[in-house]
């Protein structure tokens, strides 16, 4: 029931707001503390503007929704195939869904069909 909560926090606001300028692509990260403070500006702002544009930009709401969208960054990071992860972040933010939890979850989807197969 969390998971779908927070699931849900996630894609509603997502769908106002295309990918913001300042978007760090997560495989192109090197990790220096200056691209780090990038990455949670860029992270801070778009958090902010997205759950002010719908009246839940509370204090405790955006400090959860900015966690979990660094962790999400820090495991896109590590993901190994790029030209899947960059035609998910071409789809979702071009759909105005550009957030690494959106990402991420939907390249683990896409990375989970492109294994299956339809059988009867």
């Amino acid at each position: 029931m969390k998971r779908l909560f927070l699931l849900l926090m996630l894609l509603i606001p997502s769908f106002i707001f295309a990918q913001s300028s300042g978007f760090i692509h997560p495989l192109d990260f090197i990790d220096t503390e200056t691209n780090r403070a990038k990455v949670i500006e860029y992270i801070e702002s778009n958090v902010k503007k997205t759950y002010s544009a719908i009246g839940m930009d509370n204090p405790s709401t955006l400090r959860m929704m900015e966690k979990e969208e660094l962790k999400c960054f820090k495991e896109l990071t590590k993901v190994k195939n790029r030209k899947l992860l960059d035609r998910v972040i071409n789809t979702y933010c071009k759909l105005g869904m550009c957030n690494y939890n959106t990402i991420l979850m939907m390249y683990k989807e896409e990375s989970k069909a492109s294994t299956e197969e339809l059988e009867w």
